[in-house]
């Protein structure tokens, strides 16, 4: 095989508008700042009011182009600018097939300055994604292959969301989806009007017995708290309660995992196994969620491979994005054993997919995953609508 280095890394900003924001419509006292954020009382956490990502083009000294995306929600240009100022730099040149030492070169260049998590390491994420895609192409083989290979052509996808404004209408939404096929759903807590208890008492009742029901509690409860409303929500078969408490809180989580007779999920905001095996070793979770926006494909193995180990079910978390993180979290999950689900963000997956060209798709409850080589997606002619190019 003909040597490949790294010839250059483009970075762009994807922003792309929505009808509701992210959630569901506004509640009392939320409003739209002067930068197009809104921060959600329920849980005090900033979220836009478009679809916005960091998408990266890598070019190696052949011709061949890999794409890279990694969390873009807020602040795009402190990543952008990451790459370009930082990281860039020191890997054009370097063979792309060294992939996890790259990853672990960079992570090392900023660790001892505390930069172990944040934009720096959503930064790597996206190099990371690209690298794997490149490596897929030069090959012509699937991401999944060059991770030892699937065990699955398609996967469970449970619904993310339940975005109307009233409890009845997330009730009809929910079997909506139902009759489509899908049997998994989680409502969120920060816009659970009602009360999270009525909420899932309404969709037990709605969806039937067979339904497993999930909750996000967006990490706004005290342990205690956390604990009793899991506890009030048992009789109702809850599936799991993810992210109870604080994200820093991790006696907290296993507190609350020891007390509580759910499943408790968490691992959206980790970027790394260091994080995570703080909360796993530990029992402090039975569902881990690597989410790949934030942790790259190579540090999405290192946790899954960790919650094997510990004998966890994966399901992986699912955010906003172009799809080109949500393909590499598919070709990973392909690979893994105990995963039951992987999250289904409908109202961003189903508006943002015609921005690629891709076989990608989530219908009848279940995703196909993407079988081209690499990461199987590329961008499509409307993806330079929704891109916007940040120069060195």
């Amino acid at each position: 095989m003909m040597a490949h280095t790294i010839d250059s890394i483009d970075c762009f900003i994807i922003s792309i508008s929505r009808d509701v924001p992210y959630l569901g419509p506004l509640m009392d006292d939320e409003k739209v700042n002067s930068k197009g954020y809104i921060v959600r009382k329920g849980n005090r956490t900033i979220y836009p009011t478009s679809d916005r990502s960091v998408v990266i083009r890598i070019t190696t000294s052949d011709g061949t182009i890999g794409w890279g995306e990694t969390y873009g929600i807020c602040a795009p240009e402190a990543v952008c600018h990451i790459i370009n100022d930082l990281l860039s730099p020191v890997i054009i040149g370097r063979d792309p097939f060294e992939v996890s030492v790259i990853w672990e070169d960079l992570y090392d260049q900023m660790r001892v300055r505390g930069f172990t998590g944040g934009f720096y390491l959503d930064a790597l994420a996206a190099i990371d994604i690209g690298l794997w895609d490149v490596c897929g192409k030069i090959t012509s083989q699937p991401v999944y292959n060059l991770l030892g290979g699937k065990r699955r052509s398609k996967i469970p996808a449970y619904i993310s969301g339940l975005p109307r404004e009233t409890l009845a209408e997330r009730c009809e939404l929910a079997q909506h989806f139902q009759a489509k096929g899908y049997r998994g759903f989680k409502f969120a807590a920060v816009v659970s009007g009602e009360g999270v208890v009525n909420e899932m008492r309404a969709l037990r009742e709605a969806l039937g017995p067979d339904a497993d029901i999930m909750i996000d509690m967006h990490w706004k409860y005290t342990s205690a708290d956390a604990i009793s409303l899991i506890s009030a929500m048992q009789e109702y078969n809850l599936y799991f309660a993810e992210a109870p408490v604080a994200p820093e809180d991790v006696n907290g989580i296993i507190d609350v995992a020891q007390k509580a007779h759910v499943a408790i999920a968490a691992g959206e905001e980790w970027r790394t196994v260091y994080e995570a095996s703080r909360r796993i070793e530990k029992r402090g979770c039975s569902v881990v969620q690597p989410e790949m926006g934030h942790t790259g494909i190579t540090q999405f193995m290192r946790i899954a491979n960790l919650a094997a180990s510990s004998h966890c079910k994966i399901i992986p978390h699912a955010s906003i994005g172009i799809g080109i993180f949500q393909a590499a979290s598919l070709q990973a999950a392909a690979t893994i054993q105990n995963l039951p689900y992987h999250e289904y963000q409908h109202s961003v997956f189903d508006n943002n997919k015609k921005y690629l060209v891709t076989n990608m798709e989530c219908q009848s409850g279940q995703y196909i995953i993407p079988d081209a080589p690499g990461l199987g997606v590329e961008p499509s002619d409307l993806f330079w609508e929704v891109a916007t190019h940040v120069a060195n």
